[in-house]
Formats: structure tokens, sequence, C-alpha cells
């Protein structure tokens, strides 16, 4: 069994639903602290117990006296199960966020700092009243902004990073997963299809994200453009918690033929946005498709992707490792899934020993250092 480390107040309380990241921060940790991996640890033994009644329980197996303690989560792990009243149920992002509480819980009284790691941040689009409704996303910020022991919030491409404004105490860190993707986007793509890129927003709200990515290929030897749908909705009905999209109008320069199109959200939930959009833009003769979004989430499965990688509609779908993936769909040659636990290695690092977290935070700079290298090669060639 590893031993936590020794005069050292960092930990980390890593849930089960974010097991498989945490324990890539960890090791990262300990490779920047020089410590022996196969013998240390940051992450600190705890006991989740779901009852079936429906309750839960976080047990925490060690002291966090005077700890500087960081919890990660993932509300998005639906992987996670419990028996209830004689049968299997799947955790909720209720249910994560309620484990959640329960941690801090059990030892805010001792440790000397709480932080809170969620990279898929909670009623995300529930960021904003629309009509008779909460403000969900804002009202769980608050609740955990009113715990005095919560110094800092991380989470990763939140929908709208205005939900700050519910919290006046704790610090909210939002990050973008863009050098870590992009680390293997640029690797895997050829120069050709580098050459000449549009870069999609599938609607009015990824224009933003769209342009995060447009300004990382600021290179001389390519030749960039943005273009953006509007999705025109039917505000009429509400068919499983959506109005339902009645068309995507593309706005930007429709000279589409033979250039590569990179469609940027923030996340895939069903997939229906996305397919409309790519059955559009192949309608303008687009050339290469490839799809980036910090989350995938596939809600309703993966079968009209794979459908439309074999019939060549797509090249490839590039993802973070930051909210879960089941195992069966990274099998798929058309998924991408890029590490981001050294990113947030770093992160926890530099917030922990107080250190500034503002070029992680801004700097884009990592990807045209990598661009530049490639087409340097290719010169030599």
């Amino acid at each position: 069994m590893k031993e936590q480390v020794n005069n050292e107040k960092l930990r980390l309380m890593v849930f089960e639903s974010a097991k498989s990241l945490g324990q890539r921060v960890d090791e990262n940790l300990l490779e920047m602290y020089n410590l022996d991996k196969n013998k240390n640890t940051f992450i600190l033994p705890i006991k989740e117990s779901f009852f079936e009644d429906g309750h839960l329980k976080v047990e925490i197996s060690e002291t966090v006296r005077g700890k500087d303690v960081f919890f990660i989560t993932d509300i998005g792990n639906y992987s996670v199960t419990y028996n209830i009243h004689g049968f299997t149920n799947h955790a909720s992002p209720n249910d994560l966020l309620m484990q959640l509480k329960d941690g801090i819980g059990a030892c805010s009284r001792h440790a000397d700092k709480i932080n809170v790691v969620m990279p898929l941040l909670y009623a995300g689009r529930q960021h904003r009243r629309n009509t008779r409704e909460n403000l969900t996303c804002g009202q769980s910020l608050r609740e955990l902004d009113d715990i005095s022991k919560i110094r800092s919030f991380i989470t990763f491409d939140a929908h709208d990073q205005g939900v700050e404004h519910a919290i006046r105490n704790m610090e909210f860190d939002n990050f973008y997963a863009v050098d870590m993707i992009l680390d293997k986007f640029i690797d895997d793509l050829s120069l050709d299809e580098l050459k000449n890129l549009v870069f999609i927003a599938p609607d009015n709200g990824a224009v933003g994200r769209r342009n995060v990515y447009l300004n990382s290929f600021s290179y001389p030897d390519i030749h960039r453009e943005a273009g953006s749908f509007v999705k025109q909705r039917d505000f009429n009905n509400l068919v499983d918690g959506k109005y339902p999209i009645l068309s995507h109008d593309y706005s930007g320069n429709k000279n589409l033929k033979g250039k590569t199109a990179i469609i940027v959200d923030d996340m895939i939930s069903s997939g229906g946005s996305m397919f409309d959009v790519v059955k559009e833009l192949k309608n303008l003769h687009i050339g290469n498709v490839y799809i980036i979004v910090t989350y995938a989430l596939f809600t309703k499965g993966i079968n009209e992707f794979r459908k439309l990688y074999k019939e060549g509609k797509i090249q490839g779908v590039y993802t973070s490792n930051l909210s879960y993936i089941p195992l069966e769909y990274l099998k798929e040659e058309w998924l991408h899934v890029c590490d981001c636990s050294k990113e947030l290695s770093q992160i926890i690092y530099n917030i922990h020993n107080d250190l500034s977290i503002s070029s992680i935070l801004r700097d884009r700079s990592e990807s045209v250092l990598k661009l530049e290298k490639k087409f340097k090669e290719d010169k030599k060639k």
C-alpha cells in the first residue's frame, strides 16, 4: 500500500467518479515533487457508501487536520452505480453533487483549506433563467460559496462563465483544454489539411470558443476563416427538455470547397446539432470535417457518429478525458481522447503553492510553436 507523503499539506480527495483522472493527477504531482509514485500518494483513503434507501455517506480514513485538500469529482460519470430498494441505479449529477457536499462536510472542520475540482460544471446549461425555472448552476455554486473553508472552485470550459457572479467568497477559475487537445490534433493532421482552415461555431453560444481555437492557429502559412450557424428553434414546444431545432442557417463565406472544417463547441450531448451542421457543410462542398469539444457526453450513443465516419463525412472527433467516456467508445478509431491531467496537475500545484495561474489561463503559444515546428520540418525535406 502506498504511504501518504510526510511533511506535505497537499491532499487529494478523489471520488470514484473521477478515479482515472485523479490517479493521473496524483502521479503527475508526485513527479513534480520528485517523489516515488510507487511508494507515495497524495490521494486520501476514503469510503463512499450508498445505502439501499437512497442516502449516501463519505468517510475519511485518515486525518486531514491542517491539510490543503483538493476534491476531484466528475458529475458526468453515469457508470457509478448503487443498489436502492432492490434494483441497480446509476448515479446522477444530483447524487454526485450531494456526495461532494458530504465529503466536504466530513473534513471542513479540520482541513486548513478546501478546493473543489469539478471539470464538468454541475447544471452548467442552467446558467440563466428563461422562464419559471431555477438558476440551478448559480444556486449550487452559491451553496458551496457559503462554506467558509472552500478557497477555490476549478472547472473547465464552463458553458457561460457569467455563473461566477453567483459567488462572492471563493475563487472561480475557468480553464480550457485547448492546448492539450491541439497537441494531438496538430500532430494528426496533414500539412495540406492545415493550410486552409475554416473554424465553425455550431451556434451563437460557441462563437467565443471558436475564436479561441482560431487564434491558436495564428501562423503565416495557414489561411483561416470563421463561420457560424444560427439555430432556428420552435419555442412553442418543449421536447425532452429542449426546444426543437427547425433549421441551422450558415453565416460566413460559402465558398468552402476543399477546405478543412473544424467545428468547435463545449460539448456533444445527443449530437443532433452536430449532425445537422455536418450535413449543411457537406452541402457547401467542404473538404474534411473535424469536431473538437471539451466534453463528449454521447447521451444517445455513438452509432450516428460511427456512421458519419464510415461515410467519410467526418474525419474525427477530438475531446478531453475530463469527464467519463465508456471504455468501449475509446476503441473507435475516429474518437481521440486527449489527456488533460498534466494541465490540471499544474493548476493544483500552483494554487497549493500560491503561485500565479495567469499563464495557464491565457497562454495559447504552445499550439503556434507546434505549428511552426511542423511546417519548418516539412520545408527541410
